[in-house]
């Protein structure tokens, strides 16, 4: 494993958002849905997230999930993904969200 200085560390910008919307996104090349998140002050942003196999469309909305915010927005089939929703692979290698243990302002910064 490549090693990071704290410097680089400090580049990446993870924050907690709001899932306000789910759709269904039948032209990706891999199950996934269309999400709506409420970042706060920095706004709703679109992501494309591979989780349909351990979620169901409406046990997401208003769940609170983690946001790599500051990656370059990136073109999935139709649809422009500006933010990445950040899980892990479980054993049967599915994504299992990664969130907020309690409550927290859209927006904050995970540190």
């Amino acid at each position: 494993m490549e090693k990071i200085n704290f410097e680089d560390f400090l580049k990446v910008d993870i924050r907690i958002g709001t899932i306000l919307e789910v759709h269904d996104f039948p032209k990706a090349k891999k199950p996934a849905y269309q999400l709506k998140i409420d970042l706060g002050e920095l706004g709703i942003k679109k992501s494309s997230a591979q989780i349909t196999h351990l979620y169901l469309k409406d046990e997401l909305i208003g769940k609170q999930v983690s946001c790599l915010i500051n990656l370059k927005p990136r073109q999935i089939a139709n649809f422009m993904s500006q933010c990445l929703v950040l899980g892990v692979y479980n054993e049967s290698n599915e994504v299992v969200l990664l969130t907020a243990s309690h409550k927290c302002a859209n927006g904050t910064q995970i540190s």
